[in-house]
Parts: structure tokens; C-alpha cells; sequence
């Protein structure tokens, strides 16, 4: 644990017992505890404790790391009890809205103190008491999720060999700070849709802006996880398995090839197979949207963050000029040929050290016949490959100009997965002038993650209706790649990925599991 995540988690602890104070400092005088000793965190909780004669011990427990949260919370609870709050809405209000709840009683004149002969002589129903629990527990696992750190686990492969499918981890919240739920009202333990009933877990009467408690950026190098920025809108029928974006750019190429012939324009050719497209789509698909925190989980790697500037060159990674890090782990696929009829097999090369996935959707080792292989295998793995007799061992590259690599406007910009920049990544308070080549870029940034209006016209831009020729950032943004940098769908595909959609930093890995546990990966920390 950092020196941050430990200072946010003492902050939230004097946060939960000073907060209430004003309305504390009434009630300690209805009980005749002198009302200054409410305002000093900590030693209010211990007069609670010898009002409400609870053992001492529990006064200690505060000051475990998140666990003594709750127990401050629930000593409150306690306390509301001594002036004859037993009520479930009473309890839920002192619970979580203390702030308000404590001076909402403490001024009440009504309110007496009936010390602890009257909660020794409450007796609740075992309906209650079932209510009482499941209602903590799920309160108690909703504010761990949101705050301190959650589940995940690995769908595919594009972070292998770092993580591998069926990893499960624990992503820390506080790493870079919690962030407020942008839709509050949502069912618990659900990310975005209700299973079985198939329909959203949540609603967008409360819509929250971006908020996150003590910020901290992300970090060159980390693991993170992120909500995935292209899905902001999606379609009913497909969901992120086909994202929307990539269903009208194939529509799109699809009409241009249809209408190149007829028109001889190019500007208006685009234009129209645009429009076209997107009539299409939309009559063929049910177009829905999701907010920020609703949208789908992803995790990859920041090889840049705000402010770098990155390029590929022959499948190489440089940010700012420098040949970026690459994780011992990190693999990418390799075309292996031999001679002298030598004939290679999973077995042997996992004899020889070499990991092989065993998902046959998207497997590690690929003959293409007797004398030829595609073998996905991290730097280490290709050097004990080539010292096998007969055997050389070439990195797969894919150099060809790609219209579905971002900035997906081919009339400016085409590049691929390894001829890639260079391209400088948005950081916040920075300016940049709009250029005809670099709009491609950063329309997306500008328009969408800032909100803002966006429009082009006689060859002029107007932002928010006012004529512009460069833009100040509103926030930092960063560049995730997957370890596994041929099999994964990342921001060479959809670009930037801004603050507000990091979720946390990848952990510890607790479970891994491939037809058996894995048991070498258990409690693995993820580098």
C-alpha cells in the first residue's frame, strides 16, 4: 500500500466521525457529555462507546484499514438507539447521511435521551434483524466496490502473457483516487445490464458529473482499467461484442466502393457514403447510448501518458524518442519456418519453456503446414525457440496502412498496428492549433469526452459556435496497449482513453484458473 492510498483511507476515516459533529455535539449535551468533545475525531467515538456500554474493544477495531469504517459507522448507529431510534429509516439515515440526520435530531426538541436501559429493553423482530444484515452487507460491498477496490477477470487474451484468460484480480480504486458514480441509482453488484431480464441495472434520473476523490494520475507502465471509450454508443442487438463504431465504418467502406464509380467528388463521395451509412445502421440496428461508468471494462497497459508522444516503428514502441518498456510478458506473434523437415508440436515447445495458451478461439501456436507456424511468444520464448536446430524464427509485422486504425479517416491519416505516429497524447491546460491533418485526432477528444459543439463549415472550425484555429485541453488523457500487441483491440484501434474513464489500477491476481487452478499465479501482484 502507498503512502496516498494510506493517507486517503485516514481522511475517509476522519471524514465518517467528524462530519456529524455539529448534530453529535447536540446529543452529547441531551446525554450530558460535555458537547466539545463531539468535535475531536476519534475521542467522540470513544464517549459513544461508554454511553452505549459497548465492550471497548470495538473502539479499536475503527482503526483497521477500510473494515474500520464500518465499525465507526455502525458505533453511530448504536448511538441513535440511545435516544429511542430504532426504526430502519432511522438507522439508514445515521448510516449514510449522518451529516445531515445528526443535527436534523440533535436540534429536535422532541428528542430525549433514554440511555441504554431503553435499547437493553428493545427487542427487534428476527425480520428485522435479517433486514438489518443484508442491508450492511450490501451497503458494506457497495462502498468497497466503489471506493477501495473490486473483482475483475481476465476475458481474453490481448494482456497475455502479463495476465492470462480466467485471471481473476483485484483492481484498486484508490491508486488514482475513488470515482464518484456518474448513475448513483443502480442495482448493486451489476455493471450495466440486469441478467435475465436482459435490460439496463441502471437509471439516469441522478446523472452525476465527473467526479474523483483525491486524484492521482495514472502512471507510465501501469496495468489499468478503464471503462472502454468507444462505447459510449452501442447497438441492442450486438452489444460491445461488435461495437457500433466498427459496424458503421464497414458500412461506410461498403457504400464508398458502391458509389466511387458515380461520384466523382471525393469530399462529396465521403460524405455521402457517411450519411448513407448511418441511415443504414440505423434502420438495421437498435442504436442505445451508456454513460461513463456504465460502459464496458477493459484493461491494458499506459505505455504514454498525457503529454507524450508516442510512434511505432517496425512494430517498436518509442515514446518521446525513447524505446518504450516492454514487459518481460509481453508477447506477439512470430512466423517460424524450418528445415530439413523439422517438425515443431505444442508439447515440445512447452518442454522447452515455452507457454501455450490452450483457448482454441485464439490459440498460441498456429501450423500453417508442415514447415511454417505462427507461434505467439514473448521476446524470452523466441530466443529459446531460435536455438533449436533448424528453426528461424521471424517477427510478424503488419506494416500495411489500416483503415480501421485510428484515427479511422484514411483522406489524412492511415497507419497500422506497427508503422503507427507520430501522435502527441492530449494533456490537460495544454494548447494545440487545429490543423486539416490533425483534427482526425482530436475531433473525438474536443467534441465528445469534453463536451463540447463541433462543427465545420466553408473550411473554417466553430467550437461551441465560435470560430476556432486551436483548444485548451479540460483533461489528461493516455495511450493503453494490450501486452499481447497482435491480438489485442486497443487505442491503436479508438484512440485516447480520458481521466474520467479510468476505474483503477490491476492489483493482485487472487485466482487463476485453466480446466484447474493455476496455483503458480495465486496471489501474484501484477507488474
Amino acid at each position: 500500500m502507498s503512502l496516498h492510498d494510506l493517507f486517503v483511507i485516514i481522511l475517509i476515516s476522519l471524514l465518517i466521525v467528524e462530519l456529524p459533529a455539529f448534530g453529535l455535539a447536540k446529543l452529547f449535551e441531551k446525554a450530558g457529555i460535555p458537547s466539545w468533545k463531539a468535535w475531536v475525531p476519534f475521542y467522540n467515538t470513544w464517549e459513544i462507546v461508554k454511553a452505549t456500554r459497548l465492550k471497548k474493544h470495538w473502539f479499536y477495531w475503527q482503526f483497521l484499514p477500510v473494515a474500520g469504517w464500518f465499525i465507526s459507522i455502525w458505533l453511530l448507529v448504536e448511538f441513535v438507539k440511545l435516544f429511542g431510534k430504532f426504526g430502519f429509516l432511522d438507522h439508514a439515515a445515521a448510516a449514510l447521511l449522518g451529516v445531515v440526520y445528526f443535527p436534523y435530531i440533535g436540534t429536535d426538541k422532541k428528542v430525549k435521551y433514554l440511555g441504554p436501559e431503553a435499547v437493553k429493553n428493545h427487542k427487534k423482530t428476527t425480520l428485522r434483524e435479517w433486514i438489518d444484515a443484508g442491508v450492511f452487507a450490501v451497503v458494506a460491498a457497495t462502498l468497497i466496490r466503489v471506493f477501495v477496490f473490486e473483482a475483475y477477470t481476465i476475458p481474453t487474451g490481448s494482456m497475455e502473457k502479463t495476465l492470462l484468460v480466467n485471471d481473476f484480480l483485484f483492481v484498486s480504486k484508490l491508486s488514482y483516487g475513488p470515482r464518484i458514480p456518474n448513475t448513483p441509482l443502480a442495482i448493486p453488484f451489476v455493471h450495466h445490464t440486469l441478467p435475465i431480464f436482459n435490460s439496463k441495472s441502471y437509471t439516469e434520473v441522478v446523472h452525476l458529473p465527473y467526479t474523483r476523490w483525491f486524484a492521482s494520475p495514472v502512471k507510465r507502465n501501469d496495468v489499468v482499467v478503464f471503462n472502454f471509450p468507444a462505447g459510449d454508443t452501442l447497438t441492442r442487438e450486438l452489444d460491445s461484442q461488435d461495437p457500433y463504431y466498427d459496424i458503421l465504418q464497414s458500412e461506410e467502406m461498403r457504400q464508398y466502393q458502391q458509389l466511387k464509380g458515380q461520384i466523382p467528388n471525393e469530399a462529396e463521395l465521403r460524405a455521402i457514403s457517411k450519411q448513407k451509412a448511418r441511415e443504414i445502421v440505423w434502420a438495421d440496428y437498435t442504436i442505445m447510448t451508456r454513460p461513463v461508468d456504465k460502459r464496458e471494462n477493459y484493461i491494458k497497459r499506459c505505455v504514454a501518458i498525457a503529454g507524450d508522444t508516442i510512434q511505432i516503428v517496425d512494430g517498436i514502441l518509442f515514446v518521446n524518442g525513447q524505446k518504450a518498456y516492454i514487459s518481460p510478458s509481453s508477447a506477439t506473434d512470430y512466423v517460424v519456418t524450418t528445415t530439413n523437415n523439422r517438425i515443431l508440436s505444442e508439447d515440445e515447445l512447452r518442454e522447452a519453456g515455452i507457454r501455450l495458451n490452450t483457448d482454441e478461439r485464439n490459440p498460441d501456436f498456429i501450423p500453417y503446414g508442415p514447415n511454417s507456424y505462427m507461434i505467439n511468444m514473448t521476446e524470452g520464448e523466441a530466443e529459446i525457440l531460435k536455438k533449436i536446430p533448424n528453426v528461424t524464427v521471424t517477427r510478424k509485422l503488419e506494416n500495411v496502412g489500416d483503415p480501421r486504425i485510428f484515427p479511422r479517416d484514411t483522406a489524412l491519416v492511415l497507419w497500422s498496428t506497427d508503422e503507427f505516429g507520430p501522435l502527441w497524447i492530449p494533456k490537460k491546460g495544454a494548447t494545440i492549433a487545429l490543423t486539416p491533418r490533425n483534427i482526425a485526432c482530436y475531433k473525438r477528444a474536443i467534441k465528445v469526452y469534453e463536451n463540447n459543439s463541433w462543427e465545420e463549415r466553408d473550411g473554417k472550425i466553430f467550437i461551441n459556435g465560435q470560430e476556432a484555429n486551436s483548444y485548451t485541453f479540460k483533461m489528461n488523457y493516455y495511450w493503453m496497449m494490450g501486452d499481447n500487441r497482435h491480438r489485442s483491440q486497443d487505442s491503436r484501434f479508438w484512440g485516447f482513453v480520458p481521466e474520467d474513464h479510468v476505474v483503477g489500477e490491476a492489483w493482485l491476481i487472487w485466482m487463476s484458473w485453466d480446466k484447474g487452478v493455476r496455483w503458480n499465479r495465486m496471489f501474484r501482484t501484477i507488474h
